[in-house]
Formats: structure tokens, sequence, C-alpha cells
């Protein structure tokens, strides 16, 4: 197992590098630059200004020379600095993580809490009126866009309602509140950005969760211990639940990155200062330093929440070896 870890490891680095080749090209040969983003509304900013941006940020040297730069600095854990505020991006991430982390945690054990019962007790009886509800659920789940659902829920929570606040994430005198205030403060104002980045998600991993507990419904071993007399809900989640969650453990493997930048629409509709925000923002501005980083840091987890779900995978099942023919 060891060595196969090794190798995985290993085998990452050249992955690693085409997806920041890749990554770069694009964003460079994309049109729109940074200079236009700075002063193409801006009658004061002249051509010869531009010019010497360019020069500033170093877009007039070959592509090539750009990107063996950026890697050089990124090899030694510096992003650069910001095109936007000359801020170092290293430090404009490490300010927006905590939000985004707390944001998309909350948001995934909403989903755990509660797609996985939906989804073993909709196998446990299909075809019956709460398999056929959650059915329902479902195909609204995948087809309502998560964006309108935000304006949706604010219209009708925020606005007419009353009940929830639409934007931000503290209330004004925040910082009198004591300490118990101002978590309730805040969980206050998560409600509608985490019910909103949950719901999608929920539908679709409860499906998964359906599909692989009828599979394993069907075993002999299911049969067998529902002859022996083993009460249902024994049979359900302790012998069934174990094996059906395996789908499930590669799904959430691939689910990592999302704990970063999986926010971007939940955290611009409610003006959250996450990192989703401020990819978006870079975006816009053409930021090139802040957007290549946030996508390198999304491809490391990429490949790290591969290689969590292979191990994940072997510990919950012995029958498993990774690297091995069984």
């Amino acid at each position: 197992m060891l060595t196969y870890l090794v190798r995985r490891l290993i085998g990452l680095v050249p992955i690693l590098f085409l997806i920041t080749v890749v990554s770069f090209g694009i964003m460079h040969l994309a049109p729109g630059k940074p200079v236009d983003a700075a002063g193409a509304f801006n009658p004061k900013v002249s051509l010869e200004v531009r010019q010497r941006l360019a020069q500033l940020y170093g877009l007039d040297q070959p592509l090539i020379r750009q990107y063996l730069g950026w890697l050089r600095r990124v090899v030694q854990l510096d992003f650069g600095r910001s095109f936007l505020d000359d801020r170092p991006v290293g430090e404009k991430i490490l300010e927006r993580l905590p939000v985004t982390l707390t944001i998309n945690i909350a948001s995934l054990a909403l989903i755990l809490i509660i797609a996985i019962p939906l989804g073993v007790l909709a196998a446990a009886s299909p075809g019956s009126r709460f398999d056929q509800a959650t059915t329902v659920f479902v195909f609204v789940g995948y087809s309502i866009p998560t964006f309108w659902l935000a304006l949706l829920g604010m219209e009708f929570f925020g606005v007419r309602l009353g009940w929830l606040p639409i934007s931000g994430m503290h209330t004004v005198d925040y910082e009198s509140f004591p300490w118990w205030q101002r978590g309730a403060d805040l969980a206050w104002h998560l409600v509608l950005p985490v019910g909103m980045t949950a719901f999608a998600s929920l539908a679709g991993l409860s499906r998964y969760m359906r599909s692989s507990m009828a599979e394993v419904l069907r075993a002999d071993y299911i049969r067998t211990a529902r002859a022996k007399g083993v009460a249902e809900s024994r049979v359900l989640f302790h012998h069934g639940l174990r094996n059906a969650l395996l789908p499930l453990i590669t799904i959430l493997g691939l689910s990592v990155p999302d704990l970063i930048g999986g926010s971007v629409i939940a955290e611009t509709i409610f003006s959250i200062p996450g990192m989703g925000r401020l990819l978006y923002d870079a975006v816009m501005a053409r930021d090139y330093p802040v957007v290549m980083a946030l996508v390198t840091i999304g491809a490391v987890l990429t490949l790290i929440g591969n290689a969590l779900a292979d191990i994940a995978y072997a510990a919950a099942d012995p029958r498993i070896r990774v690297g091995k023919t069984t």
C-alpha cells in the first residue's frame, strides 16, 4: 500500500504540470487583458500608460517566459501579487479561506445528514409513495438552477417574510455582541447560503445512495440476514449501509475541491467575502495571479481528493486491496 501511495503521489506531478500549462495558456489567450480592465473606460489612461502597465505586470514578455517565471515562484509557494491592489495573493486567499470553509463544511454536513437516510429509506421500499416523492424531489433539485433558487429564497424568506438576511455574514453591530450571540448571528446569516448550496447536491447524492443501496439489498447475505429474523432496521443500517457507502466515498473524495472554491454562485449572490467571490472578481478583472493561484489550488485538491477516495475505498471494504489483483 505504501509503495502504491508513493507511486500515486509522484504520478500527480506531471498531471498538475499539464493542468497549469493549459490553464495559463487559456487564460492569456482569452479576450481581454488586465490593462484593458484597468483602463478601458477611463479616457485618462492613454496607450502609453497601458504599455507601461503591461511592462510593469510583465505581460510584454513571451508567454513561455511568463509561465516559467510564474512556475518558479509557485514552487517557492509564492503566488505573486494581485494586479488589482498589489497585495500578496496568498494573503488574500488566507483571508477568505475560513468563510468558504465554514459555508461548504456546513453544506456538506447538511447534505450527508439528509441524503443518506433519504436514499436508504427510498431503496428499502421501491415503488412506494415515499420513493415516488423522493424521485420528484430529485428531478426538482436537478432542474432548478442554483442562482434562480437563491434569488427565489431571498425574495420569499428575506423580502416578503423578513425571516432571514439576504446579504453579508454579520449585522452592523456584530462586534458589540457576546460570543454566543455572534455565533447565533453568523448561523442566522448562513441559513440561506448553506441551504441553497446544499439543495442541488442533496438531490443528486440521495439518488446515488438509493441506487447503491438497492443493489446491495439484492445481495445474498442480505436475504440470509432477513431469513434469520434480523430486524429490518439492523439489516438496512448495519449490514447494507456499509457496502452501499462505497460509491458515496468516491463522490465525497471528488467534492474536496468544492470545500475551497465551490461557492462561487452563493457567495456572489449573497455578497459573502469568500473564495468563490474572490475568484469571480479576479476573473472579471483579469487578475491573472489570483486566478492562477485558485485554479492551481483547485487542481491540487482534486488530485488529492481522488487519492483519498482510493484510500477510503480500501478502508471501507477489506476485499479491496489497492495495487493488487483480487
